[in-house]
């Protein structure tokens, strides 16, 4: 325990261990349930006594994952999209006709959702329409615009902006460089990117003016919009580097908040739904509850082992959850 930990406050005591029992990629809440994916094959659904089930959902490795809430949706390397309900039922959504791997998945709340395999994006609607976009390079991130079905796909070079139900042509959003991870503004006035490299990159949907992010030590794996999408949170440095959205111009010409610095790095963010607070993970295996406003820090767990790799709060952000690499996980009631 550092002596930066010592001096703030500690709900240590009120995390409830979870034995996932294998590396965690991602946590979701289904409910009161926390559903942690783990890095191979299956998924460990927990509640807030720490009573778990193991639901087997891939035959290999787990590539990439999404919630609704209501849902848990999984693309794997046997080229299956599984879904998964709170009550530990399984279901397979579509299986890649090559067999090749199942990289993204994006949910839109109307019950549509995405997958990419390879340079290929498809679309499946609410009403079961299906259909494809070929990207003009691996596709690295999806994502579904907050208004209306529209689909962000990142790929080498840039995004092209998809409408699955028009006839017009895709838009496409030029910047030099590979771009992974895509996110919207949640009132649908931006699009980020988390770059290959240390940056993110962004562009203002108005007027397509583009906003650049950069001076992290390391690569962006981890972004989280604050309640109301005055800010993204985002990993990669040792404290958690928060970019302003609040103005019609975002984060272009201001300088970024920098909270909660450790001497280790941040690998994951995961902001309150309805409070102006967050979770923030670090490569030491340290949990912080961060207040935005001024930075006030709580100690959810220690450091001392693998990077934390999961983080989320439930829909009433009455329940944060958190899971590492060596397969430690637990969860803490408000």
């Amino acid at each position: 325990m550092s002596s930066e930990q010592l001096t703030i406050a500690s709900l240590t005591d009120r995390v409830k261990s979870v034995a996932v029992g294998a590396p965690a990629s991602a946590v979701h809440f289904l409910g009161e349930r926390a559903a942690f994916v783990c890095a191979e094959e299956k998924v460990a659904i927990a509640d807030a006594t720490g009573e778990i089930s193991h639901v087997v959902v891939h035959v290999g490795a787990i590539l990439c994952t999404a919630s609704d809430g209501k849902r848990v949706v999984t693309g794997g390397d046997d080229g299956k999209l599984v879904a998964l309900n709170a009550k530990g039922e399984t279901s397979v959504l579509a299986t890649d006709a090559k067999r090749r791997w199942i990289d993204n998945v994006a949910l839109h709340p109307d019950g549509a959702f995405a997958w990419s395999a390879g340079k290929t994006a498809f679309v499946r609607s609410s009403k079961g329409e299906e259909k494809t976009f070929d990207a003009p390079s691996t596709v690295g991130g999806l994502a579904f615009a907050p208004k209306g079905l529209r689909v962000a796909v990142a790929h080498y070079n840039g995004v092209t902006l998809w409408f699955p139900n028009m006839a017009a042509k895709p838009e496409f959003l030029e910047w030099a460089g590979s771009h992974l991870a895509v996110t919207f503004s949640p009132d649908n006035k931006f699009l980020v990117t988390a770059m290959h490299e240390p940056a993110l990159h962004g562009w203002r949907l108005a007027d397509i003016r583009h906003m650049r992010m950069s001076g992290y030590p390391g690569r962006v794996r981890s972004m989280s919009w604050s309640a109301g999408g005055k800010g993204l949170a985002t990993s990669g440095a040792d404290s958690v580097i928060i970019w302003p959205f609040a103005s019609k111009d975002g984060p272009m010409g201001k300088e970024p908040a920098m909270l909660a610095p450790l001497q280790a790095r941040v690998s994951m963010v995961a902001c309150h739904p309805k409070q102006d607070i967050m979770a923030a993970g670090y490569s030491d295996g340290t949990v912080l509850i961060v207040r935005l406003e001024d930075g006030a820090e709580i100690l959810v767990r220690r450091n001392g082992s693998e990077p934390v790799s999961a983080l989320a709060w439930n829909a009433k952000g009455t329940l944060l959850a958190f899971g590492t690499e060596d397969g430690d996980a637990g969860m803490l009631e408000f």
